[in-house]
């Protein structure tokens, strides 16, 4: 068992990639796809980073895109972990979009990945402490407390909620919806 404790910053990863046309939707902005393909990167090196083991993605928790990203921008990746548990963390990364001929950034992306650590054979392996060092930081750990919470409630809903109650299908009558034959 474990009794090690890392701080946040030890866990920081941050990865910097110019946006090209090879990587556009059929709009010709940045392909949702690729970017999750490269959060699910910095939340590996996160993850393994901080915990000195091999980390695969358990859940991606959220992902919200809140503005698209042009060619040409320079992408900025900020990954650090939230919370850990015995063997579980959530990274939390934010992604920026800079346009380098003016020097405006937004902020295009905030997401959170439950990463789990393995050992060599593949089982789960416990993961350090968190050092909370700022405000800043318990606000993270405190909100993926609520995450988790939210996560476990949803979860809890699914297996006692009755589909097939005449109170649900009374309130499906609100959608546009057609049951057949269910």
């Amino acid at each position: 068992m474990s009794s090690s404790f890392k701080t946040v910053e030890s866990s920081i990863v941050i990865i910097s990639q110019l946006m090209l046309p090879s990587y556009t939707n059929f709009s010709g902005k940045i392909h949702g796809g690729y970017i999750l393909s490269l959060l699910d990167q910095i939340a590996f090196a996160s993850a393994s980073k901080f915990s000195g083991h091999y980390c695969v993605t358990a859940s991606v928790d959220t992902v919200d895109f809140l503005n698209p990203i042009e060619v040409g921008e320079l992408v900025t990746m900020k990954a650090s972990v939230n919370y850990v548990g015995k063997s579980s963390m959530i990274v939390g990364i934010r992604v920026e979009a800079e346009n380098i001929q003016t020097g405006k950034v937004k902020h295009c992306n905030s997401s959170y990945f439950t990463m789990v650590a393995k050992d060599e054979q593949g089982n789960n392996v416990e993961v350090p402490g968190l050092i909370l060092n700022t405000d800043d930081e318990l606000k993270r750990f405190c909100n993926a407390l609520k995450q988790i919470s939210l996560k476990k409630d949803r979860n809890l809903f699914e297996d006692i909620f009755d589909y097939h109650s005449e109170e649900t299908r009374d309130k499906l009558k609100d959608y546009r919806v057609k049951l057949n034959n269910i």
